[in-house]
């Protein structure tokens, strides 16, 4: 027994006439429904009332040493001021508590009641994920606090940047523990309309437009880092959110008086803080061509490697020549110029060499030919840099020819074709996450809340699919099929399907021994399912 369980423990016997409720050893406070402070060393709590059903909830903290601990947000949640909202705990189910225990430090403990209903909601809501809907589907359609919830995203404190790296550790614990990083990172349109979104702006938008056909919508710009890893249930990778950045147009910051940043320098910052997180790996960042930047390869090149495309027209040198003793003038920055790739393309005497891909763009196999090679790309005013080019062309014409950079030298084609392949799955996850969860749909207006709701709708596709593979739920995950269609893999459907079978699953639920086939379901469940269902559409 330590010196302060020996001082409380020396309470009852000297007199002191406090009636101690018990100690906790993590907080290291006593916990007394008097007012009594025999011990400048201790810490007492007083009870605000002297229920014996209170459980160290609306504890006032009465401190004499002016260096006592406080009591704040990562480790006292228990001890703060209860809210009607606390009736929402029994609806909680029990496993949300222990798959969102690795996010509880980034939060206040005021708020952490309400992330813990919000996210549950947001996983069982059909349609759309307003806060509204997460509180019906959750059964709070008549707490009369429900402005608490739209608080959490509109004003709350939270650490943002530490809850992405949390999500990021998890995906790679879980799912890629050694081997090289893959990254990818591309930009989305949220369709979204109203005067009072401020950094909504007029963009190209890339679903509905195509080569010959142009259309502008109003909406906001988010990009968005992904992991792309192996899922136990499938053959190919998937792509899993972890950094959802908002890029406002250039318009915006003119009318708020910020200095405009581009998206590549969105995705530079981006691409550096990700490399602090994973210190010790190699990272493989594969971007779209609006991302092919000879400032923004420059500036991560020594530090990531970066698979992109490469336009056909692009201006190819030779390494710049050693400069000789005694030379003038500045130093070379390239050699001679190489010929155009689409000069290459068109070359008879360019060496072409097979390759089958295992997949290629929705394709089980693909023969592909290749030519390869390494070059400095350079443009006047910008710095240079060596690249390794592949140059890939259908030998049954059906494709159009595409080239590629990496910035690593010494790969593979086949490495880096592979690598960009991957790319795809972002395109599905952005389908799957506005099918399935909600995006698009949200109605917050106020800047804090856009900017948290879609980066959290984002990140809970890879939550979701990190709960999935939970040993707990994994075990009920299975595709849907039907007569007329056989699906070969589970899909996201499949995996939030399995996610919401065991939120939905009450503990309470009995069986009877005389009808063994028969549930009891309990009103209040009963009553949130059937809303559900009612409302679906």
């Amino acid at each position: 027994m330590n010196e302060r369980e020996a001082a409380i423990a020396s309470f009852h016997h000297h007199g002191t006439g406090v009636e101690v409720k018990g100690f906790d050893k993590l907080y290291d406070v006593v916990i007394s429904h008097d007012d009594i402070v025999p011990d400048r060393r201790i810490v007492v709590l007083r009870l605000a009332s002297p229920r014996a059903d209170s459980k160290c909830r609306g504890l006032i903290a009465k401190s004499i040493a002016d260096n006592s601990p406080r009591l704040d947000s990562t480790v006292a949640m228990t001890c703060h001021r209860s809210s009607p909202s606390s009736a929402a705990a029994p609806i909680l189910p029990p496993i949300v508590i222990s798959l969102m225990a690795p996010f509880r430090s980034f939060f206040t403990a005021p708020v952490w009641e309400h992330v813990l209903v919000l996210v549950t909601g947001m996983v069982l809501a059909p349609g759309k994920r307003t806060v509204s809907a997460v509180l019906r589907v959750m059964g709070l359609g008549e707490t009369r606090d429900f402005a608490l919830y739209h608080y959490v995203l509109s004003r709350a404190r939270c650490s943002s940047r530490g809850i992405a790296r949390m999500l990021l550790t998890m995906i790679l614990d879980r799912f890629l523990p050694t081997g090289p990083v893959v990254i990818g990172i591309d930009d989305t349109i949220e369709r979204r309309w109203g005067r009072k979104i401020a950094a909504r702006g007029i963009y190209r938008d890339p679903v509905r437009s195509s080569h010959g056909h142009f259309v502008k919508t109003s909406g906001l710009r988010w990009l968005s880092l992904m992991a792309m890893v192996p899922v136990p249930w499938t053959q190919r990778r998937w792509a899993m959110p972890f950094l959802t950045i908002l890029a406002p147009s250039e318009r915006y910051h003119i009318a708020h008086r910020r200095r405009h940043k581009k998206l590549t320098d969105f995705a530079r910052q981006a691409i550096l803080q990700v490399r602090r997180w994973v210190p010790k790996r190699k990272i493989v960042v594969v971007a779209d061509s609006s991302f092919a930047a000879l400032d923004l390869i420059a500036a991560i090149r020594r530090h990531v490697c970066l698979v992109t495309r490469l336009r056909l027209d692009a201006n190819l040198f030779t390494p710049a020549p050693k400069r000789r003793p005694g030379q003038r003038g500045r130093t070379a920055k390239k050699g001679r110029p190489l010929p155009k790739l689409s000069k290459v393309l068109e070359k008879k005497t360019t060496r072409w060499t097979r390759l089958s891909m295992p997949y290629w763009y929705g394709d089980e196999r693909c023969i592909l030919e290749i030519a390869t090679g390494t070059a400095i790309w350079y443009h006047s005013g910008l710095p240079p840099v060596p690249v390794r080019w592949v140059l890939v062309r259908d030998p049954t014409g059906v494709r159009d020819p595409q080239a590629f950079l990496c910035t690593d030298l010494d790969a593979t084609p086949v490495e880096i074709l592979g690598w960009f392949v991957h790319r795809w799955s972002i395109e599905t996850t952005f389908q799957e996450s506005r099918a399935h969860l909600g995006v698009e749909t949200q109605r917050q207006w106020s800047d804090l809340a856009i900017a948290r709701t879609t980066p959290a709708l984002f990140g809970l596709f890879s939550l979701v699919t990190l709960w999935a593979a939970d040993p707990k739920i994994i075990g009920s995950l299975s595709t849907r099929s039907a007569a007329w269609y056989q699906k070969r893999e589970p899909s996201f459907s499949d995996a939030i399907a399995a996610v919401r079978r065991l939120f939905w699953s009450a503990p309470i639920l009995s069986m009877s021994r005389h009808d063994p086939d028969g549930v009891e379901i309990p009103a209040a469940l009963w009553e949130r399912l059937t809303e559900a269902l009612c409302y679906a559409a």
